[in-house]
């Protein structure tokens, strides 16, 4: 079994459905790498979700001048999992901001102090989560091939700059994390 705690990043129908304007192209793929995760983890994972607020504040308020359509209640079906996660989420934070480092994800990552993170989008949610967590002494994974971002471009940009916040960050790959774990 691997250590530490996994969070999926927001595998929502949002970024998933390639109509929507904030979709991730290569959903499918990070997609892929999170179910080859998830039994590595067993009950240790935290599935997140991006929920607008009932009334955006401060910088938000253009944030979502800009992405009216992102605002709707957080039972609105773009906020929902993707389907194939649905029945796997036992544990779900959800989050009106880019970083999902809440109180929650610390505590439930607090046991060894190691967090796994895959999801989308790697150069935006995935990377406010690594470095928040990485600032409050938590280490962190970030699976490069469990996660995608915006574009193929942004995404590897993204994975770059946490590279740079090593030994707090590390990027590897779903084979290299679970080979580390052995047999």
């Amino acid at each position: 079994m691997t250590a530490g705690h996994l969070a999926v990043i927001d595998m929502q129908r949002v970024f998933a459905d390639p109509a929507s304007p904030w979709a991730a192209p290569r959903y499918a793929d990070a997609a892929v790498g999170v179910r080859g995760l998830l039994p590595a983890f067993a009950d240790r994972v935290t599935f997140t979700r991006f929920v607008a607020p009932a009334q955006p504040a401060g910088a938000w308020r253009a944030y979502y001048a800009q992405w009216p359509f992102a605002l709707q209640p957080p039972d609105a079906e773009l906020w929902h999992l993707s389907d194939e996660f649905t029945d796997r989420a036992r544990h779900v934070i959800d989050a009106p901001t880019f970083g999902k480092w809440t109180p929650d994800l610390a505590a439930r990552a607090a046991p060894d102090g190691r967090l796994v993170l895959a999801g989308v989008s790697t150069d935006c949610c995935v990377l406010s989560t690594a470095l928040a967590a990485a600032d409050a002494g938590t280490e962190v994974l970030v699976v490069a091939d469990a996660c995608a971002g915006v574009d193929d471009d942004s995404h590897l940009k993204a994975l770059q700059i946490m590279e740079l916040y090593r030994p707090l960050v590390r990027v590897t790959t779903v084979d290299d994390l679970l080979a580390e774990a052995g047999p």
